[in-house]
């Protein structure tokens, strides 16, 4: 103990060194309006993402290893000027870290996970998750049955990919957990089912962003053109099917392997130490409740939530549907419909008995305290983001693509697949991935006769996007499927990537061959792709099988977890 207090404080003084030394390299104060650092829009605006992401990996602690790329970006903003460094991090306007939780849009999204921690408390006390637990038992019988069961919520709850995370993975946690299914895999299911999900449905919040992200004076209308790349997204047909072919085949590779052996062999859903909801109890409650008291609240949250995206898009001023999804504030909408759901659940089990005033209020602060841990990720991830940001890091790649985009139009869609993947790996978010490259896109095939090639391109880049989200440990969508299914953060991440790599391998390979076909003959020809994308899966799955074995690991293994 004595050493490490020792190896501790040498490594401070040693840290405090290099900043004093850095801030008397550039003394003085800055003039902002004409300031800029010396890495804006280089390959270095991407460092302080991947200093985070390869640390998170490597210490399997995601609070550190955020914090490390925020101070990373921070300095590198700063030039080495400390104070700068201190002032941007926490104040800048454009990516601090206060500025970042006084924005409307994030706080909304943080008042509806505590909303969403309230209900799932509700629910618990009042004993529904504990009957729906008990009815799940008796309908559904086996760990193939509840994965399934898991990937069909998630597919039915379409609308938005945070209120999928949470929801699912508070109804379906006690089900899973009955059958032994470990949260690692319980977090891929849901992650892989919620993005995914919302891409490549018409009526999400998913689908108005990528509709925005249009430019004015496009040869296609944005609405349209999110149609037409649904059976393009490869990356997101892709994840689903091969959920249900993992799951059916009984595969399972890399991490997660050796998480789903431990969870059967020993009954221990979290395999490593790290189990930070590990002494939670998800049935406790005071009393043996009915099915109805958590599928109630939820078909209120699905359709409520649905109401308030609507209404903030203007649908009762008149606006049609689909536009007033296209103009929706998914924070607001999803704030407005958890408040109401909130109060509404409150008087429904008022009516029925089961719960008093008091124990409604006991169960606020117990809602929030079992988000406390996803709040910080997710304000640290957007912090970080803000870092990346005022690097200049989409810029770059805004021209690398531009500059590559002339020659290459035949191969263009699965380069900017790779881009896109690498975009939102990087920076943690897959709207702001496509917002980038969308408008890129667009003018690269202007006309009539490249018009297929265009939906083709922008399907790559709605697949990269979720395909680099779904893999990064700084995505606030990987973070909330860990807070859904209550797994430790970097075991998600570590075990969904060999799953989400796999993924993105195929859906290479079909945008290279589509890519090929539609420059070619313009035509829906390209569709082809899809059934070759599917039958390229198969045939890989069952290769990994074969492989593999997926036979039992040693009780000695499994005692060494």
């Amino acid at each position: 103990m004595k050493k490490k207090s020792i190896i501790f404080l040498i490594s401070t003084i040693v840290i405090a060194a290099i900043f004093i030394a850095l801030t008397l390299n550039t003394p003085g104060s800055v003039d902002l309006e004409t300031y800029s650092p010396k890495v804006y829009s280089t390959i270095g605006a991407l460092l302080p993402p991947v200093i985070a992401i390869v640390l998170a990996l490597i210490t399997k602690e995601v609070y550190s290893s955020l914090f490390v790329g925020i101070v990373a970006g921070a300095l590198l903003y700063a030039n080495g000027n400390l104070e700068l460094m201190l002032n941007t991090m926490l104040y800048n306007e454009n990516g601090g870290m206060i500025y970042k939780l006084a924005d409307s849009w994030n706080v909304g999204i943080l008042v509806f996970l505590v909303i969403l921690g309230i209900m799932v408390a509700l629910m618990n006390k009042v004993g529904g998750s504990a009957a729906f637990g008990q009815w799940a038992a008796s309908h559904i019988k086996s760990r193939v049955g509840a994965q399934l069961a898991t990937m069909l919520l998630g597919v039915l709850i379409f609308v938005d990919d945070y209120f999928n995370c949470l929801t699912v993975g508070s109804v379906m946690r006690p089900v899973t957990d009955r059958h032994n299914v470990s949260r690692a895999k319980l977090a891929y299911i849901i992650d892989a089912t919620a993005a995914p999900v919302c891409i490549i449905a018409p009526v999400s919040s998913w689908a108005a962003a990528v509709t925005s992200s249009v430019p004015e004076g496009s040869d296609i209308n944005g609405f349209s053109m999110f149609l037409q790349t649904i059976p393009y997204n490869f990356y997101a047909i892709g994840t689903l099917f091969m959920i249900i072919l993992i799951t059916t085949m009984k595969v399972d590779f890399g991490p997660m392997k050796l998480h789903e052996r431990n969870a059967i062999h020993n009954n221990d859903l979290f395999t490593t130490a790290a189990r930070p909801y590990g002494d939670v109890e998800d049935n406790k409650s005071i009393q043996v409740g009915k099915v109805i008291d958590l599928v109630f609240p939820v078909i209120v949250l699905i359709v409520c939530c649905i109401i308030g995206m609507i209404y903030t898009g203007g649908f009762f001023q008149g606006e049609s549907f689909i536009d007033a999804f296209a103009n929706a504030d998914a924070s607001m909408g999803l704030v407005f419909g958890s408040m109401v759901t909130l109060i509404i659940t409150f008087c429904f089990y008022m009516i029925r008995g089961v719960m008093t005033f008091k124990e409604f209020t006991e169960c606020i602060p117990e809602g929030f305290k079992a988000m406390v841990a996803p709040i910080l990720i997710l304000t640290m991830a957007w912090t970080l983001s803000g870092m990346t940001g005022l690097l200049g890091a989409d810029i770059y790649v805004e021209e690398l693509v531009a500059n590559s985009a002339g020659a290459l139009k035949m191969f263009l869609p699965c380069i900017i697949f790779l881009v896109a993947v690498f975009l939102a790996f990087s920076t943690g978010t897959s709207w702001g991935t496509f917002g980038i490259l969308i408008p890129i896109v667009c003018p690269v095939f202007a006309g009539k006769d490249m018009q297929e090639m265009l939906i083709i391109s922008i399907a790559a880049c709605l697949s990269g996007a979720v395909c680099g989200d779904h893999c990064s440990p700084i995505s606030d969508t990987t973070i909330m499927a860990s807070a859904g299914a209550q797994s430790d953060h970097v075991n998600h991440v570590s075990t969904q990537l060999p799953y989400a790599l796999l993924s993105a391998f195929v859906s290479f390979a079909g945008f290279l061959v589509a890519g090929v076909i539609g420059y070619l003959t313009n035509s829906k020809m390209a569709l082809w792709s899809l059934p070759i994308v599917m039958f390229l899966m198969v045939g890989v799955i069952f290769i990994i099988k074969k492989v593999t074995k997926n036979d039992l690991l040693s009780e000695e293994r499994l005692e060494d977890c």
